[in-house]
């Protein structure tokens, strides 16, 4: 592994407190510290923490300022036929070695595009060396619309628990979405939630999906065939239950390794019961964890109400969100949005996003603290690398630690968990 040394003593060390680059990073992260050690405070009577949750005795905190230990990510991107240079994109975009990520082409995508996205994957240097990138050789077959959707998420998990065990959130994507933050960002401000905390829209108002997609009852084809068809209706119609309170809400979510262990492992039967249960419900990925999460006491009370992706809807909203273009941009870049979707391919605004927001060229990586290269004469700085535990936040990560605030002010957290 490269390293270039005359450069490194510029990098900022997460754990080093003497650090000019990032004073101005001191007083917020110290109100965000002490913020989130009295909310943890708060949540302890309600919900049972995590070993690794932020709290006063962590040795990582002393009395010198040092900042908390840095989590890490599990990233799934999801993609179909005619999306393996978007997954490709998306990955680059998104990539830390800190980090893992699978990518999963479904059983639409022809062979040569699942060898192609396993050679580029293969051909990264990078990749080889942190050993953090993992594609699904065989991809699961996903019906629209079908519980073959919650199925190969799942499965995912599954494959995330198996093979690495050092991760702390979940973050599914899929190829039409993209960041707003570079991971150096992410890392850092997520260093400092707890680790039991779970993002995910939800709510038990379900409205109209009450008649168009809870009491219908639908089989997916998928579960028995090998080709992809449409879910079917049968003609009766079901009550809603009563031993357990729907909850739906966006399939987009980062869940906590805690929570998905149980979904997987489940020694309490609810995950099971609420599998079967999904089995023949429309749209199934938009509510399978929603109502695990809020049905189970010791998971309810760790929901954050809010997805952390950027939308844009028609009025009235269609089934799917707006594609987003460069009119778009500056209400998405302040959003504090850590995600945005949908994009459509190769569109100019991700361009922009590269240039302005996460400072990436053409086919490389995001920079970050791991990169010790330079720019000088078009040179990708990642092409020399060292030390994944260094981060170098910028100034942007001040606007997804303010929207971090607010959805955890005393007045949006309690009163929005699984209402």
């Amino acid at each position: 592994m490269k390293r270039n040394h005359s450069s490194h003593h510029h990098q900022n060390h997460h754990n080093n407190h003497h650090n000019p680059p990032r004073k101005w990073l001191i007083i917020p992260t110290l109100t965000i510290s002490l913020l989130l050690f009295f909310f943890f405070i708060i949540l302890l009577p309600y919900s049972k923490p995590s070993s690794s949750s932020l709290s006063s005795d962590n040795p990582s905190f002393t009395a010198h300022l040092n900042l908390p230990k840095l989590p890490k990510f599990a990233y799934l991107l999801t993609g179909t036929k005619g999306e393996v240079s978007q997954l490709k994109r998306v990955l680059q975009a998104i990539y830390h070695p800190r980090n893992y990520y699978l990518l999963h082409l479904d059983l639409e995508a022809s062979s040569e595009e699942r060898v192609e996205l396993a050679k580029y994957v293969k051909s990264e240097k990078v990749f080889g060396v942190f050993g953090n990138v993992m594609v699904v050789g065989k991809g699961d077959l996903v019906t629209y619309k079908g519980p073959t959707m919650i199925a190969s998420t799942l499965h995912s998990v599954a494959l995330f628990l198996k093979r690495v065990g050092d991760w702390d959130w979940f973050v599914n994507l899929s190829a039409s979405d993209y960041p707003l933050f570079s991971q150096d960002d992410l890392l850092h401000i997520f260093s400092f939630m707890p680790r039991d905390i779970n993002f995910i829209e939800h709510t038990s108002n379900m409205g109209w999906k009450e008649f168009q997609r809870a009491r219908p009852i639908i089989i997916d084809p998928g579960l028995y065939h090998s080709r992809v068809s449409s879910v079917y209706y049968a003609k009766e119609r079901r009550s809603l239950p009563s031993s357990f309170k729907l909850f739906t809400g966006s399939e987009w979510a980062v869940l906590t390794k805690p929570f998905l262990e149980f979904c997987v492992y489940g020694w309490d039967n609810l995950p099971r019961t609420l599998l079967m249960y999904y089995t023949n419900f429309l749209s199934s990925n938009e509510g399978y964890f929603q109502t695990v999460l809020c049905n189970h006491k010791d998971y309810q009370n760790t929901t954050v109400n809010n997805d952390l992706r950027y939308l844009r809807w028609d009025n009235p909203p269609k089934q799917q969100p707006l594609s987003l273009k460069l009119e778009h941009f500056e209400d998405m870049a302040h959003s504090g949005a850590p995600f945005a979707r949908r994009f459509d391919k190769d569109d100019p605004i991700l361009d922009k996003i590269d240039r302005e927001l996460l400072g990436r060229s053409d086919g490389r990586f995001t920079p970050g603290g791991w990169c010790l290269g330079n720019h000088l004469k078009g040179k990708d700085p990642c092409d020399v690398y060292g030390n994944p535990d260094v981060v170098n936040p910028s100034v942007r990560s001040k606007i997804l630690e303010k929207l971090m605030l607010i959805l955890l002010d005393s007045e949006n957290f309690r009163p929005k968990q699984c209402k």
